[in-house]
């Protein structure tokens, strides 16, 4: 990353507050060299927090922020106080162009309608789309997209979530041509909504494109790893994310409670012990943590509101690959040479 490049926290976001904000920041410092923060809050109580963390404090300036956004506040209200919060003025940050990327474990819903109000969409971009990386069997994670930010979709958004998703595995997953599907209820080309199969009808036209177009794909092929990234509209895609997070939190209980039912179990625990800890590693959310909402005139990246010191480091490091590959001029341009070719 240049050394010039800084990125806003919302450090007082997040289930647990600022203390685990602070570390996770200081853990992203000593993983990438050369990041600089913007720390956005309670200047009194970030300059608390950072006599736990010096190095960080020579890394890092205080932005002074007198309110928050709840949790359960409502997008309206959340851009009423955009100015005095520390999730609307590191999104300002980004606008100003004092930061090259912001990251918040805030209100998923306000932090979306805030950016994009504030950031505005890329030339070409109908709507903003909310993208994470999701772990699969393959070597590779894969980009799934929408997530929630939009519940309703036509095909030119499903078109335009595919090229900008793309761009987005070429950076995160350093993949030169990734696979693209479409989520969809089978995989015949007569299956699925209109939208769905129009999309298609268009993806496939797109030779040109860095990416391979490979038809739909079912909700039980999602973790193969057979392609790099999946599109579709918010809401199948919000319930697809939910529903696997809560797979996974049910295998590590089936195992739990499996390990503990008997004298054999336990012993069996303790010689498949190294197998068990890589399975919870891979499923472990912390490990996937930042998704990040595409198609914005800046990099804005939503780390879980759960998640822990590793989990905010992770958003912290994927926001920093955005900024240091120009994801934002590459999707530009990708959606250029998408329209020039339509």
């Amino acid at each position: 990353m240049a050394d010039n490049a800084w990125i806003a926290v919302d450090a007082m976001g997040g289930d647990d507050g600022l203390a685990v904000m602070l570390a996770g920041v200081a853990r992203a410092r000593r993983r990438f060299e050369g990041m600089r923060f913007f720390l956005v809050g309670d200047e009194a109580q970030i300059a608390e927090g950072l006599k736990s963390h010096p190095n960080l404090s020579a890394a890092s300036e205080i932005v002074h922020a007198p309110e928050i956004v709840g949790s359960s506040e409502k997008p309206s209200q959340a851009i009423r106080r955009a100015r005095v919060t520390s999730m609307g003025i590191a999104i300002d940050l980004v606008k100003q162009r004092r930061a090259a990327a912001m990251v918040s474990s805030g209100n998923t819903g306000a932090l979306m309608a805030m950016a994009k109000l504030s950031l505005r969409t890329l030339p070409g971009i109908d709507r903003p789309a909310l993208a994470a990386p999701l772990p699969t069997l393959g070597d590779n994670d894969v980009v799934m997209l929408d997530l929630g930010a939009n519940t309703e979709c036509d095909a030119r958004n499903l078109v335009q979530f595919a090229v900008m998703g793309a761009a987005y595995a070429r950076v995160l997953l350093e993949l030169d041509n990734p696979r693209v599907a479409l989520l969809n209820i089978g995989s015949e080309d007569q299956k699925g909504t209109d939208e769905i199969r129009d999309a298609a009808a268009v993806l496939r036209g797109q030779n040109h494109l860095p990416l391979n177009f490979t038809g739909f794909i079912e909700g039980n092929q999602l973790a193969r790893g057979e392609v790099d990234v999946i599109v579709c509209d918010g809401f199948a895609g919000n319930i697809a994310l939910k529903t696997a997070e809560g797979t996974a939190r049910f295998v590590g209980d089936l195992l739990k409670r499996a390990f503990r039912s008997s004298t054999r179990s336990k012993i069996g625990f303790l010689i498949s012990r190294p197998a068990t800890q890589l399975l919870r590693d891979h499923l472990d959310p912390n490990n996937h943590n930042g998704a990040v909402f595409l198609g914005l005139n800046g990099v804005v990246v939503k780390s879980h509101g759960s998640a822990n010191e590793l989990g905010v480091a992770t958003a912290i490091g994927n926001a920093a690959k955005m900024v240091r590959a120009d994801l934002t001029r590459r999707i530009a341009e990708d959606l250029l040479n998408f329209e020039d070719a339509a």
